[in-house]
């Protein structure tokens, strides 16, 4: 079958690349069409789409618009990399709070940052989930852009239409555990359920062995808190808080420590991370935005200059595309195969709440993506994501009705703030920063 594949939000020009990548890899006919408010922005992604077909010679055809609706019928596949605001919105959800004492590595998940860009992103992601069910009801709908379980809950609640999340964090960590244990990834078999970038590996099996005994002693040995001249390399390298939650939990967090340590802001009051300070000196957001803004402007010189792209630009990336052409392959073809995706509870995660978006293993076959069945989570592990989905719920009540004392709720809850007032003055001061991206705050 001939796909008609809607990429929205092309702009994400690293993004666009790998799944542009993957797509010549398959050898299957493609209808690509490429969609970005930003014209600057879709054009770099339509210039660097055009030269890598043509380089490969592949059966895709390329289109591109800023207006989605112009592109969504008929569509077969709909891929979402929304970032509304980019990344200078991105560094408000971040600097603000340091105003505050707060110190985020990330900021677009949890904790003050991830409450900020929900607000922006979850009406631009209802909007677009309403669009494909006028346009495009039967097409298979994925969502990359974070924070992954609010966008998911809310274009769920809001709209009934079937959004999956899907990021490649539990794949990731999964290749970590398999180097952890000395093994060849292939060997390793796990299951991991939670909240998208805190989700548990509850069971880590090699050549079909349990394998948690083993990974216990390696998390014993990687979560001792080391000489204090080398702290901070050792960790960066290590991420031993993850490891000391798998030595008390018996299970291990995804995605290492760089996300997880923004779920338990009560451990790193004023940034401290073994000797260094969040978001600065340990997982240094600067560099992180720093090096996104350095690769796009690489691949705009690349799609729009007049030389030929380089042979690399179609060899596999890793990165947030890696599932996706898989997962359609798989349903397509009935395959069966199982992937960690983002959806509603309906009983996979038995003592987490019913509806609550839980990242969890599913099956990929031509009715779409079924989740598996687990067992209940360790009591210590549910507790861990209760509060995140209280968290989520209420973050999705305030993007969707405008309503700044959930805000400040969602602050409370989150626990990053050292207290009530601060609370209230964060919250203002982010929906005033993000103000163009709100107007459901300023009504």
């Amino acid at each position: 079958m001939s796909e008609h594949i809607v990429l929205i939000g092309a702009g994400s020009a690293m993004f666009t690349r790998g799944l542009i990548a993957d797509l010549i890899r398959s050898g299957e006919e493609v209808d690509l069409a490429l969609v970005d408010i930003d014209p600057e922005a879709l054009a770099v992604a339509e210039g660097l789409a055009r030269k890598m077909v043509a380089l490969a010679g592949a059966p895709i055809t390329v289109r591109a618009d800023v207006d989605r609706r112009r592109m969504l019928p008929d569509a077969t596949a709909i891929i979402c990399t929304v970032g509304v605001g980019g990344r200078r919105a991105w560094e408000q959800d971040v600097f603000i709070p340091r105003q505050y004492g707060i110190y985020q590595p990330v900021g677009d998940t949890i904790g003050p940052g991830g409450t900020s860009r929900a607000l922006r992103m979850v009406p631009a992601m209802v909007a677009v989930a309403e669009d494909v069910l006028d346009l495009a009801p039967e097409a298979l709908f994925f969502n990359y852009g974070n924070p992954m379980a609010p966008v998911c809950r809310a274009v769920r609640r809001a709209t009934g239409a079937p959004l999956v999340g899907l990021c490649h964090g539990v794949n990731h960590v999964a290749a970590y555990l398999a180097e952890a244990l000395g093994v060849e990834p292939a060997r390793l078999a796990y299951t991991a359920a939670g909240l998208n970038h805190l989700t548990w590996f509850t069971e880590v099996r090699v050549d079909g062995r349990d394998a948690m005994p083993r990974l216990l002693e390696v998390a014993e040995e990687r979560g001792r808190v080391y000489p204090e001249e080398h702290a901070i390399d050792e960790a960066l390298q290590n991420s031993p808080f993850s490891w000391r939650l798998c030595a008390l939990f018996g299970a291990f967090p995804a995605v290492l420590d760089r996300h997880v340590v923004e779920f338990f802001p009560q451990f790193y009051a004023e940034g401290e991370y073994y000797g260094a300070t969040l978001g600065i000196g340990a997982y240094s957001f600067e560099h992180t935005i720093a090096r996104g803004d350095e690769i796009y402007d690489a691949m705009r010189s690349a799609a729009l200059s007049s030389a030929p792209l380089p042979p690399d630009y179609l060899e596999r990336v890793g990165g947030e595309h890696e599932q996706v052409v898989d997962i359609i392959d798989s349903v397509r073809r009935n395959a069966g195969r199982v992937y960690s995706v983002n959806l509603p509870n309906h009983g996979q995660v038995p003592n987490l709440p019913p509806e609550a978006i839980v990242e969890s293993p599913a099956i990929a076959d031509v009715a779409g993506l079924h989740p598996i069945d687990l067992p209940p989570l360790p009591a210590g592990v549910a507790g861990t994501l209760c509060g995140r989905i209280a968290w989520v719920e209420t973050v999705v009540e305030a993007a969707l009705e405008g309503d700044r004392d959930r805000v400040v709720q969602a602050m409370v809850l989150d626990g990053a703030a050292p207290s009530l007032d601060v609370a209230e003055r964060l919250a203002e001061d982010l929906i005033e920063a993000q103000r163009a991206y709100l107007p459901q705050f300023h009504a």
